[in-house]
């Protein structure tokens, strides 16, 4: 079962490669970590300041892409926590078919974020790292 999540916090570290972006529950109070890049940290933290850059970032170039080719970006899947690496999918409808999309969940949230639409866990997930 998917849950819907909010990003509730961006936690970038100037001093360190690591950068944390933290998921909560909408319906909820379960809430997690998930370490990103500089980039990505970045490019989230824009979106939710609104601060607009002058050329298109890599994110609003696959939101764009998407867009053109006839596909509208549903929301995005973190699905699975494996050897302690989350993996994502872009799910996106495309001429009444559902595509998804392998995605890291750093650029998946990114895009989310940049497109305006739900991020979903999956429930196994949060079970695992309440653990």
């Amino acid at each position: 079962m998917a849950v819907q999540m909010e990003l509730t916090r961006i936690i970038i570290n100037e001093n360190s490669d690591q950068h944390i972006i933290f998921l909560k529950e909408v319906d909820g109070e379960r809430m997690f970590p998930i370490v990103i890049g500089i980039f990505e940290a970045t490019s989230i933290d824009r979106r939710v300041k609104n601060t607009v850059s002058q050329r298109p970032l890599t994110h609003d170039l696959l939101a764009h892409t998407i867009e053109l080719l006839g596909g509208d970006l549903q929301d995005i899947y973190i699905s699975e926590l494996r050897e302690h690496t989350y993996f994502a999918k872009l799910r996106i409808r495309h001429e009444g078919e559902m595509m998804e999309v392998d995605a890291r969940p750093s650029d998946a949230i990114a895009l989310a974020v940049t497109v305006d639409v739900p991020i979903f866990v999956a429930e196994e997930i949060l079970d695992e790292v309440a653990q």
